[in-house]
């Protein structure tokens, strides 16, 4: 008799990306990540604790891969403002080569509910978002901005654009434009450059 296929966590998670991206986190139950990756559903008890640890493990694991290569593309750059126009087009070309995941990350941790996340799951994501205020501070500070105004210059700048861009053709279910990692450098160098005023 044939052993049964085993499926770890990174399997399982993957099919519950695939979920996300096409029906949202509501899509993403135990028995539908089973079936989309053709295991069983003790195959998804056995590696999460229920529905709520699964849908902080798929939203965790997506936000933290992104981020890597984002805090990765802030330090790259020769000087602040290449640094800052890095990491916006960091964002379109992350979303870009991972169109699912980039569908995933248009929602919040408030949709794959974070209000009944574990202590630690909490931590986790508490412990990544510090870092990006921390990162943009610092990024705002070496771009010679102060105060709160060109905290959210450089937010918009680095976040908020890139992801609007992406947002736009993703949840249309189109790609992204061969022009918009350009159009997003050259949306923040203008903001960073507008920081001291005209």
């Amino acid at each position: 008799m044939a052993r049964p296929a085993v499926f770890d966590s990174e399997q399982l998670l993957d099919a519950a990306v695939r979920l996300a991206a096409s029906g949202g986190p509501a899509a993403v139950t135990m028995s539908a990540v089973a079936a989309e990756a053709g295991a069983s559903s003790g195959s998804v008890y056995h590696r999460f604790a229920g529905r709520t640890a699964l849908l902080a493990e798929v939203w965790l694991r997506t936000v933290e891969g992104f981020q890597d290569g984002y805090f990765k593309a802030l330090d790259a750059g020769v000087d602040a403002r290449q640094a800052g126009c890095a990491a916006a087009r960091y964002v379109i070309a992350w979303s870009r080569a991972h169109p699912e995941q980039a569908a995933l990350l248009l929602y919040g941790a408030e949709d794959f509910g974070r209000a009944k996340w574990s202590e630690e799951h909490v931590r986790r994501a508490d412990r990544g978002n510090q870092r990006v205020r921390a990162t943009l501070g610092s990024l705002t500070a070496d771009l010679g901005g102060e105060g709160p105004q060109a905290a959210e210059q450089v937010a918009l700048a680095v976040v908020d654009l890139p992801l609007s861009l992406v947002r736009r053709h993703l949840r249309g279910g189109g790609r992204l434009p061969a022009h918009a990692e350009d159009l997003a450098e050259r949306c923040a160098a203008a903001l960073f450059d507008s920081l001291h005023g005209p």
